[in-house]
């Protein structure tokens, strides 16, 4: 079985980052509280926000006051193992991934699918597309805000982006990355947990149909594009609101455990100006994390999360970020490492498997040029 799909999902993945994504609003959970958002973006109640479809009373975090813990996974979607899940029981398709998503402040993931029933793809090797009913999925899992700044946003062409919207915009979901233009796709998320003032912002730097014909304009909806000064400006303007800006990036090569050229000049941008932190995905395998020594965090690839494919190789390695931040510093960084199933469940991995999944990303920091610990 594993000669077949990896001969298939060699497939897929050459097509599977390099689509789009979307943008709105806000998730059920009781870890933060929410501060206004631009009026022209998506909309800013976080999770436990007033203003927030299914909100809830905000619940104190266990750190001490002016400390947070930031939760970060990979790429996300609901196609032929996963979207069985789905239809079985939204409520319950994380199984037991979900008692790790929970455990942060707060948690985010890269959406990577269309939230789109029935249409056209577009002509592409491989088009993904989901039904709302995802978000409560994602919802009942922990997860409280998702980028969908990714090459599969707009896998059903300008149709299946306006299906996006609106189902964003009915289930209240916080989204980053896409939007119904510009304004919107480039605007960050804001949230303040437990006296940390947050802002969180997504683009994709994959060059793609996705990038090429749904990037967003002033006046047409699509994702964020990471070339685009738009971004830049972006986190330059969210640092003059918030103590730390986070940026969650879809980039890399596939396949390739080191940054490329481009991603190491992103972060240097992304860095200048006054990202606290980068995370990001794409490459379907894990990428080096750690610290720079202008003091930015990065986190380059977080590899595939809950998946519709496993290979019996690398590429079935993910895990969980856990992000201390103090006020607007990275003080902390924790990583659970897990393996796909054969459900497309990410479970915790254990004894070898942990430790050879440590082993790996220790190398992949060395050759990210990143360093384990904060620089003083």
């Amino acid at each position: 079985m594993v000669s077949s799909l990896l001969a298939a999902g060699l497939l897929l993945l050459a097509g599977c980052d390099g689509s789009s994504s979307p943008a709105p609003a806000g998730p059920t959970s009781d870890r933060s509280s929410s501060v206004p958002g631009p009026a022209s973006g998506p909309p800013s109640s976080a999770a436990g926000s007033s203003s927030a479809a299914g909100s809830a009373t905000p619940s104190a975090s266990s750190e001490p006051f002016g400390t947070v813990r930031l939760g970060f996974a990979g790429d996300v979607h609901f196609t032929d193992r996963t979207a069985a899940r789905l239809a079985a029981n939204p409520a319950t398709a994380f199984g037991p991934a979900a008692k790790g998503l929970a455990a942060p402040d707060l948690m985010m993931v890269n959406l990577e699918t269309a939230i789109a029933v029935g249409g056209t793809p577009e002509n592409k090797s491989f088009t993904f597309q989901a039904p709302p009913s995802a978000f409560t999925a994602l919802r009942d899992a922990g997860v409280d805000l998702v980028t969908m700044a990714n090459n599969h946003a707009a896998d059903y062409g300008s149709a299946g982006l306006a299906q996006t919207l609106a189902a964003i915009k009915r289930s209240g979901f916080p989204v980053v990355g896409l939007g119904a233009n510009a304004s919107a796709a480039y605007a960050p998320y804001y949230t303040e947990i437990n006296g940390v003032r947050l802002a969180f912002l997504a683009a994709s730097q994959v060059q793609e149909e996705t990038l090429a014909h749904f990037s967003a304009t002033s006046t047409s909806p699509g994702i964020a594009n990471a070339y685009s000064d738009r971004l830049i400006s972006a986190v330059r303007a969210a640092k003059k609101r918030a103590d730390a800006v986070i940026v969650y990036l879809h980039w890399g090569t596939e396949y390739v455990h080191c940054p490329n050229g481009d991603q190491h000049s992103l972060a240097d941008e992304l860095a200048a100006a006054g990202a606290t932190a980068v995370v990001g995905t794409h490459a379907h395998g894990l990428q080096g994390a750690g610290w720079r020594r202008d003091g930015t965090y990065v986190s380059y690839g977080l590899g595939n999360y809950f998946w519709w494919l496993s290979f019996g190789d690398q590429r079935d390695d993910s895990g969980i970020l856990t992000l201390t931040l103090t006020r607007n510093r990275v003080t902390g960084a924790s990583f659970a490492p897990a393996r796909l199933d054969d459900r497309g469940i990410p479970m915790p991995a254990t004894g070898a498997t942990a430790r050879r999944i440590r082993s790996d990303l220790e190398e992949f920091r060395s050759c990210a040029g990143l360093l384990a610990k904060p620089p003083r």
